[in-house]
């Protein structure tokens, strides 16, 4: 179900900036564009307006200067005087190429038929000319956009006039639009494959949460089954023989049932404990509390059980009065108790379990010692974790291996770290840091 939430993320992430991309890509390329062929027009026009002003002062044209003309800006002219093609058109062999000749005829009859009665004439005053006006237009002789500029000059003196019709064709930029285009192409491929592989490893990353969550759903629902199952197991048995049970038998029966029942509810009430943590509902109320009086309260209370076992147990404090702490009492009580009964249930008989308080600049240092059998380097990391319980040594009944988990959570609550290790002389001892 993951990989398939995956796999839609990614083609949505993907998917997403892939058409930002592209419509910002097109948006860029349209003005672009846009403003490069009027940049081009505008360069036409002025081209324009300077081979009309230099004509007006010519009496003379020569094909020297109409070459220098066409190579100056690759136009193309044709000049006609009076209607007469110029030498100049048939050395270059303008009047024999039909299509070229098409081309000029087609331009003549578009100028003609709407921009010559539209024109914007220019009077001259005392120039060689009587009158000397131009134009300029977009033509486009197939029908397709963006073919040639064209541009007609007129030079009226008396009864002459002289014709010069100049076309700028328009394939060179057509082809630097086409390279900008396929380099814009190849950059947004490159980037939709960069985004595609980011867009995979960043929701798999914002998955990772979820999908470590659910694992740990399924494995504390299997491992809370496997552990209720046990007692449940036991009590259904007990109470099925204790029917035909004689009264001592009965009584043992139902002691059995009673021993299991507050197993079975230790269970379910850490179990609780533990949901109302990953519910975000396992809250602390904190207040200024002496340290150095709970440690004292735990040892009281576990004393006697200490004892019991035939185990020594000491509670070591400092010298000086400590500042108060800032927790909750009720949660770190809870703690030392877990720690506590951890240390009592896997210490052997004869042994030493010892409570300790330090204080290291603004850290206030707990640590619960004990001289049990320890816990092998590959189970240190694991400890911490729900239903966990290292083998052999530490699987005492009644512990389900969620103590450790419980008192984790507790010290994460009031921002401080919780760790164990080895103890010299062998055991372990864990320590809390509590800010």
């Amino acid at each position: 179900m993951f990989r398939k939430v995956h796999l839609y993320l990614t083609a949505l992430c993907a998917g997403i900036t892939t058409a930002i991309i592209l419509v910002m890509s097109l948006l860029y390329l349209y003005i672009s564009e846009n403003e490069l062929y009027e940049n081009q027009y505008r360069s036409f026009q002025n081209d324009m307006n300077t081979i009309a002003t230099g004509l007006e002062q010519q009496s003379v044209i020569s094909m020297e200067w109409l070459s220098k003309m066409e190579s100056h800006g690759g136009y193309t002219f044709y000049a006609l005087d009076n209607g007469v093609p110029f030498l100049y058109n048939r050395l270059t062999n303008l009047s024999d190429d039909s299509d070229i000749q098409g081309l000029l005829n087609d331009c003549l009859e578009t100028y003609r038929q709407s921009f010559e009665y539209s024109s914007v004439q220019a009077e001259l005053s005392g120039g060689l000319y009587n009158t000397c006006f131009h134009t300029e237009f977009p033509f486009n002789p197939s029908g397709k956009k963006h073919e040639y500029y064209a541009g007609i000059i007129e030079l009226n003196r008396g009864e002459s006039s002289l014709q010069i019709i100049v076309l700028s064709p328009l394939g060179l930029l057509q082809k630097r639009l086409m390279w900008q285009r396929i380099r814009f192409l190849l950059i947004d491929a490159a980037a939709i494959v960069l985004l595609t592989v980011f867009s995979f490893f960043f929701t798999g990353r914002l998955l990772h949460p979820i999908i470590e969550s659910r694992q740990r759903q399924n494995a504390f629902v299997a491992a809370a089954s496997h552990e209720l199952r046990t007692p449940l197991a036991v009590i259904l048995s007990a109470a099925e023989c204790s029917r035909d049970a004689d009264r001592e038998h009965r009584i043992k029966f139902l002691d059995t049932i009673r021993q299991e029942g507050a197993l079975l509810s230790s269970l379910v009430n850490d179990m609780l404990t533990l949901s109302a943590s990953d519910s975000q509902s396992f809250s602390v109320h904190t207040a200024p509390v002496e340290l150095d009086t709970l440690l004292i309260n735990a040892y009281e209370a576990f004393e006697p059980l200490a004892a019991e076992k035939n185990l020594s147990l000491s509670v070591t404090l400092p010298e000086e009065a400590l500042p108060p702490c800032t927790a909750d009492a009720d949660r770190i009580m809870q703690l030392l108790s877990i720690l506590l009964h951890n240390a009592i249930s896997y210490t052997p008989e004869s042994g030493s379990i010892a409570l300790s308080l330090t204080r290291k600049k603004h850290r206030f240092c707990l640590s619960v010692s004990d001289t049990g059998p320890g816990i092998p380097p590959e189970d240190k990391k694991k400890i911490f974790d729900r239903f966990y319980r290292a083998e052999k040594s530490r699987s005492a009944k009644g512990h389900f291996g969620l103590g450790l988990s419980i008192a984790s959570e507790i010290v994460k609550l009031h921002h401080g770290s919780i760790h164990v290790s080895d103890r010299p002389g062998g055991g372990s001892v864990f320590t809390v840091i509590l800010p």
